[in-house]
């Protein structure tokens, strides 16, 4: 793969390869693994943005992306499902990623009202209106099991617009689509970010 890579149980994985920790853009690959072992580049290469201030250790006051290897579980979009086997949930108005540090549900997805959500929602994500990255959004797990306060939240491979990101992993839309088609929760995906 060219960076570390923890495999697991996965036969399909994606990596993002940065040329230093400090670089903002870098390299996308997904691999599926074949019958004999071996791995086959299947979408790629492409470019991947990545957070402002590079990869590295993930944290709720950085704007990096999490440098090490996550599962790929779960999808969600503005737009209808793509045709992906991963849950995916098309997002309304209401629907919420927090990113509040004091909140019991920090890093996870909640649908509540504005009023009436028991987080802050000056500092959390509303989902339907964050046009065009979250059209299609895959969930990278980080931090998520368990969920440590202040260790980072909301991180996705989702949409482009050509610039640096909060931390996320952006890849142009048309490849992501296709990678969600391809990715089964069967054959147990991750996503590596690394130097290489």
């Amino acid at each position: 793969f060219g960076i570390p890579v923890t495999t697991g149980n996965a036969k399909q994985v994606v990596t993002v390869t940065a040329a230093s920790k400090a670089a903002t853009s870098g390299t996308l690959r997904a691999w599926q693994q074949q019958a004999d072992g071996s791995w086959k580049v299947m979408f790629g290469p492409v470019k991947a943005w990545l957070g402002r201030q590079g990869i590295g250790t993930p944290s709720e006051s950085a704007s990096r992306t999490p440098q090490g290897t996550y599962t790929l579980t779960e999808a969600f979009g503005i737009q209808r499902d793509p045709g992906t086997a991963l849950p995916y949930r098309v997002t309304g108005a209401n629907d919420w990623w927090v990113s509040d540090t004091r909140a019991a549900t920090y890093n996870t997805l909640q649908t509540c009202a504005p009023a009436s959500c028991p987080f802050n929602t000056k500092v959390s994500e509303r989902l339907q209106y964050i046009k065009p990255y979250y059209d299609y959004a895959v969930v990278m797990d980080v931090n998520r099991s368990p969920v440590v306060s202040g260790g980072g939240s909301a991180f996705f491979l989702h949409v482009s617009v050509g610039a640096p990101t909060e931390g996320c992993v952006a890849i142009d839309k048309a490849t992501l689509v296709d990678i969600l088609r391809w990715l089964d929760p069967a054959q147990h995906p991750r996503i590596a970010v690394g130097v290489g």
